[in-house]
C-alpha cells in the first residue's frame, strides 16, 4: 500500500490533557494536507475544529473518555453536545466494570442508546483490549455487533498498552459483517499500519504516521 492509501484511513489524533487550540488547528491543517479520514480531538475543541475545517475533514471526538465508567446519561449528554458542536464521528468507551461483572446486557444497552442518539453518524466502541481477557474481547465483538455500532476499537491510548496484531485478527474473526475495526494506540510505523489493515482494520487511530510522513519531505 502507498503512504497516501494508509493515511486515508487515519484518525489523526491529539487527545493529550494539555492540548492547546493552536495544536488542534495545526492538527487540522495536517489532516487536510495529508487527506486523513478525520481528526480525533477532545470534546472542548469540537466546535473550534468544525468551524475551522468547514467539512474538509471529519471531526471525531471521544465520549466517556478515557475510563468509560461515567453514567449512560452523562455519555448521552456528551454525545449530543458533540454532535451539536459539529462532530460526525463519536468514539465511546465502554463500562469495563460492567463487562467484568458479566452485565453484558447493560453494556449492550448503553451502546445501543448511544448509537440511536447518533442518528446516521458513526459510532466507534472503544473496549480497551489490554484490560480484557480473550473471552471478554470475544463477548465484546458480539455485543458491539448486536448493538448496531459501526466500529469496534481497540484502545484509548491512555492505558498500559495499545493495539496488537493478535487483537485485530481476533476482532476480524468474531465481529459481524457490518462492524468495522479501528486499531488505536502505539501505531508507530507505516509497516505496522499496513499489517493492521491487512488483518482487518479499516481505520487507524494514531498521531505518529503524519509526523513520519512530514519528516520524509526534504526541507526547502
Amino acid at each position: 500500500m502507498t503512504h497516501e492509501q494508509i493515511l486515508s484511513r487515519v484518525d489523526h489524533t491529539l487527545l493529550a490533557q494539555g492540548a492547546t487550540k493552536a495544536q488542534i488547528l495545526a492538527l487540522c491543517d495536517d489532516a487536510v494536507k495529508y487527506k486523513a479520514a478525520s481528526v480525533c480531538i477532545p470534546p472542548c475543541y469540537v466546535r473550534t475544529a468544525s468551524e475551522y475545517l468547514e467539512g474538509a475533514v471529519n471531526v471525531c471526538t471521544v465520549i466517556g473518555f478515557p475510563n468509560g465508567n461515567t453514567t449512560t446519561a452523562c455519555k448521552l449528554f456528551e454525545l449530543r453536545e458533540a454532535i451539536e458542536n459539529g462532530a460526525s464521528e463519536l468514539d465511546m468507551v465502554i463500562n469495563i466494570g460492567w463487562l467484568k461483572d458479566g452485565r453484558d446486557d447493560l453494556v449492550e444497552d448503553e451502546i445501543r442508546k448511544l448509537k440511536k442518539a447518533c442518528g446516521g453518524l458513526t459510532l466507534k466502541v472503544i473496549i480497551e483490549t489490554c484490560l480484557l481477557t480473550e473471552e471478554e474481547k470475544i463477548r465484546m465483538c458480539r455485543i458491539v455487533t448486536n448493538a448496531g455500532a459501526d466500529f469496534i476499537k481497540t484502545s484509548t491510548g491512555f492505558s498500559h498498552a495499545g493495539a496488537t496484531f493478535e487483537d485485530i485478527a481476533l476482532f476480524a474473526a468474531h465481529v459481524g459483517p457490518d462492524v468495522r475495526i479501528k486499531a488505536a494506540g502505539g501505531i508507530s510505523s507505516f509497516e505496522d499500519a499496513e499489517r493492521f489493515i491487512e488483518l482487518g482494520a479499516s481505520r487507524l487511530g494514531t498521531s505518529r504516521l503524519i509526523k513520519i510522513e512530514k519528516s520524509l519531505i526534504p526541507s526547502a
